[in-house]
């Protein structure tokens, strides 16, 4: 007797009556309400940001979780990653922007101010407002703390001037504020520190956004954004001066855990469209999903699927308890890029001429997963970090 079908979208994900399932089955209830494939083509093409979804999706306490306006818990990372797959699997630049808000909350809830978390956590958690973050600089990636040439200067009024620019920024032209990344201090002793947080409207004189042709995540605005003699108050520095990168890399195994939750998503999402097109679609008298090479392809993609989730579920475990999981989402957010990838390359050849169809969503998969090949670190410089942290191979860069 045939084994029924594997569907990636059944129930069992995560333990029964657990806070995950709660939360997977109100996102996905969420995601078909408002996010019908229909729609989600709709906003893709018209390179729009869905409001309604966000509202709906804030609105029920997702950007929030458990987290609260007075810095007493900063979410629980579990349910995080739960909320950014399924949403990755459908509406993919909605995941994006929730692994920035989620970043946002984690920094404004460890090292914000009284005022800070009234006037910026406190909208951002009711879905009122949203929120960038930027550090990439046009000239420096992966280098960036080195090469940064964002600059501000504190003058003798007391108030802070902000000269610079930020290259790839999601989410901007939506945003009331960003976290912005600047040198304030020599490097010294290292090219990490001398560097703070800042908490700027995008709304202030000086600020400018200007928004990139980018060929994925449509759903979501990618930007520079500039800032001329921008002049903010002494209570603009977020957490402590000089100190602000050390607090970013604080928050980057959940950056990591996001990017691999976004990637596991995509990779499903991608499995699934070729999987109901293998089982519908016939040549020579039969469906193509008969075929061996095909069927292999759809079971290593299956095996990837499933082996990325294992990593992922491992890493968010250990990081919730507050152990080491660096190795852990490294080896996550590796594993799920590029089982996305395989996936979607996969999928694009099964499907032909379909694949490059607007009618179906691999299309889409394809262009999106390049993203996680390199954000928010690229697969090379990760592979690096675990020779050097896992091996104890000599650095190679």
């Amino acid at each position: 007797m045939t084994a029924p079908p594997f569907d990636a979208l059944a129930s069992g994900l995560d333990p029964e009556g657990s806070e995950q399932a709660e939360v997977r089955a109100l996102v996905r209830t969420i995601v078909a309400r408002h996010a019908t494939p229909e729609r989600i083509r709709e906003y893709d093409e018209r390179r729009a940001f869905d409001h309604d979804l966000y509202a709906a999706l804030a609105g029920s306490g997702l950007v929030a979780l458990d987290a609260t306006e007075d810095g007493t818990h900063g979410g629980d990372v579990r349910d995080q990653v739960v909320v950014i797959e399924e949403l990755a699997a459908g509406p993919t630049a909605m995941a994006v922007c929730f692994i920035v808000q989620y970043m946002g909350v984690q920094l404004l809830t460890a090292v914000g101010s009284v005022r800070q978390r009234a006037e910026v956590l406190r909208p951002l958690l009711a879905g009122e407002s949203r929120i960038a973050f930027a550090m990439t600089e046009p000239d420096g990636g992966t280098d960036v703390a080195r090469v940064m040439r964002t600059r501000a200067s504190r003058t003798d009024a007391g108030h802070w001037v902000l000269n610079g620019a930020k290259m790839w920024i999601s989410g901007p032209l939506i945003a009331r504020h960003a976290i912005v990344v600047a040198r304030t201090d020599p490097p010294q002793p290292s090219a990490v520190d001398g560097i703070t947080l800042f908490l700027v409207p995008l709304d202030a004189p000086g600020v400018s956004v200007r928004e990139l042709d980018t060929v994925a995540i449509h759903g979501l605005d990618t930007c520079e954004v500039r800032f001329d003699r921008v002049r903010l108050p002494d209570d603009a520095v977020l957490g402590e001066r000089g100190r602000g990168f050390r607090q970013v890399l604080a928050t980057l195994n959940r950056e990591r855990l996001g990017a691999a939750a976004a990637a596991l998503g995509i990779a499903r999402g991608a499995f699934e469209c070729g999987l109901r097109y293998a089982r519908e679609r016939e040549a020579f008298g039969r469906p193509i999903g008969a075929f061996q090479v095909l069927q292999h392809r759809l079971v290593d993609g299956a095996v990837a699927i499933e082996s990325a989730r294992g990593l992922l579920t491992r890493a968010a475990a250990a990081e919730a308890r507050g152990e080491r999981a660096d190795l852990l989402s490294a080896m996550a957010k590796l594993a799920a890029s590029e089982a996305a990838t395989r996936i979607v390359d996969d999928g694009m050849r099964m499907m032909g001429g379909s694949g490059l169809s607007l009618e179906y969503p691999m299309q889409r998969y394809f262009r999106d997963a390049r993203l996680y090949t390199f954000a928010p670190l690229s697969n090379e410089m990760l592979r690096n970090y675990l020779g050097e942290r896992m091996l104890g191979l000599p650095r190679s860069f």
